[in-house]
């Protein structure tokens, strides 16, 4: 191998190709864009890749039904209260903050749910958004409290002030 051809062909700087700057570049008159049509004028933009040429598009000739109820869906974390057994020393308070660090519920949810698979040998202090039925009679069996945290107040929709009437 000679050191002097490695570099052969390679061109780190490669000059932009200027179109539409004369008839002498090889690139004048219309740009390389051909004469007329959809893409020879500035400012023509390319087609949604669902365009389907005019022919009516697939999304549009699917019939559609139902609704999802993705907009305002709550994710919930579930713990079982076997697993707050083997974590949770006796007398522990536990939330959301403490199941995080656990590692009983990680990533992002809107609250915890607690439900009663698994057996509670300890006295605890759970605070949760929702809890089974199950598993709010095995925590208060064994002495220990459930505190459920209220979901946020609903906005209000009407502010208006009633108006006065007229015979006042």
């Amino acid at each position: 191998m000679d050191l002097s051809t490695v570099h052969q062909g390679v061109h780190k700087l490669k000059r932009k190709k200027r179109v539409a700057r004369g008839v002498g570049s090889g690139h004048g008159k219309t740009g390389t864009r051909g004469s007329k049509g959809q893409w020879a004028s500035a400012g023509a933009k390319m087609p949604s890749p669902a365009f389907e040429g005019g022919q009516m598009p697939l999304f549009r000739r699917i019939p559609k039904r139902g609704f999802s109820h993705r907009t305002w869906d709550k994710r919930f974390k579930v713990v079982n209260v076997g697993a707050l057994d083997d974590v949770f020393a006796d007398g522990d308070t536990v939330d959301h903050e403490a199941l995080r660090k656990a590692g009983l519920a990680k990533g992002p949810a809107d609250g915890v749910r607690i439900l009663g698979t698994g057996e509670l040998n300890k006295r605890l202090t759970v605070r949760a958004h929702h809890f089974s039925k199950s598993a709010a009679e095995k925590i208060t069996a064994k002495g220990g409290t459930i505190e459920v945290i209220p979901p946020p107040n609903r906005p209000k929709r009407n502010k208006m002030r009633p108006r006065p009437s007229k015979a006042d």
